[in-house]
């Protein structure tokens, strides 16, 4: 790790000091990392598109539209490499909500992304996207609910 000092003025580390007390970091050197992290990856240089990713798919649809869940559970089956779970439920009597967590390269995970949230009768969806090393490897950052490191799995 390298050491760096940084001015920022009373606002922005009032900012910073709340970031870090509801994130639930124990200090501003990890609060800052995150910080530093999620705006490198909206970097132009971030943006390769065959990398792999993992990636969390929320939508919410009306399920009486004429063969909609159908429909999604299929493209869900036809993409069984890319899907690893999904979360459904029952909003009202009509609105299902689904979180589907996939894997693959970047742009087939927003191509199936896109494609569900385009069907008719999904109201609303949104993608997010993290980078990954889909190999089995350490996580560089510290798990916040124990002292140690640990360890990161692939499916």
């Amino acid at each position: 790790m390298h050491r760096v000092t940084i001015t920022i003025d009373e606002e922005l580390m009032s900012a910073l000091d709340q970031y870090m007390e509801a994130g639930g970091h124990r200090n501003r050197s990890e609060a800052v990392r995150d910080l530093v992290r999620a705006g490198l990856l909206k970097t132009p240089e971030a943006d390769d598109s065959a990398r792999p990713c993992m990636a969390a798919l929320v939508y919410v649809y009306d399920h009486e539209t004429r063969q909609l869940s159908k429909k999604l559970m299929h493209d869900h089956h036809s993409h069984a490499d890319m899907s690893i779970a999904t979360l459904h439920v029952h909003i009202d009597e009509a609105t299902c909500l689904e979180v589907s967590l996939l894997k693959g390269q970047k742009t087939d995970v927003e191509h199936f992304a896109g494609h569900v949230i385009g069907e008719r009768g999904v109201r609303y969806g949104q993608l997010v996207v993290l980078p990954a090393d889909l190999e089995q490897g350490e996580a560089p950052h510290v798990d916040r609910r124990t002292t140690g490191r640990h360890p990161h799995h692939s499916s």
